[in-house]
């Protein structure tokens, strides 16, 4: 199963939004996740809906955070993107004859489901502006070559 990245890429894009006084362009985001500019609109429009970012046309338009970024959290952002699923695990098959296979099923399911409610609640706990803060910390213990 192919990794969905989508949720990282929209942080990294958000924080170099937090750190703009200006507006930025799709074709300007999409250099910092060497990315395409239409995929940087397609995860932005979602936010927009949700009023985390918002965006202006004209010569010095651009994209910008709507909301301070200790207002944003990462749950917000997540469900922004549509709740994309968190884990690449998953049962083999889901309507299984077999009772042993009904068993890993139950336990499996059970255990995501757990995991899940974990991470989501982290996310409703986390800001955009406290990931922004772990950077600076790393980057100033390690420095810009890391």
């Amino acid at each position: 199963m192919k990794i969905n990245n989508s949720f990282s890429a929209t942080l990294h894009i958000l924080l170099h939004l937090e750190q703009m006084d200006k507006p930025l362009t799709s074709e300007q985001m999409s250099a910092f996740i060497d990315g395409n500019p239409a995929f940087i609109r397609k995860l932005l429009a979602g936010l927009r809906e949700q009023k985390i970012v918002g965006s202006s046309k004209g010569h010095h338009g651009g994209w910008t955070l709507s909301r301070p970024a200790s207002q944003v959290t990462l749950y917000d952002i997540y469900t922004a993107l549509g709740s994309p699923v968190l884990f690449a695990l998953g049962n083999r098959n889901e309507n299984p004859r077999c009772l042993v296979e009904k068993g890993v099923n139950r336990v499996m399911s059970d255990t995501f489901a757990e995991a899940e409610t974990l991470i989501l609640e982290r996310f409703k706990r986390l800001t955009l502006a406290e990931v922004g803060s772990e950077f600076i910390d790393y980057f100033n213990a390690q420095g810009q070559d890391n």
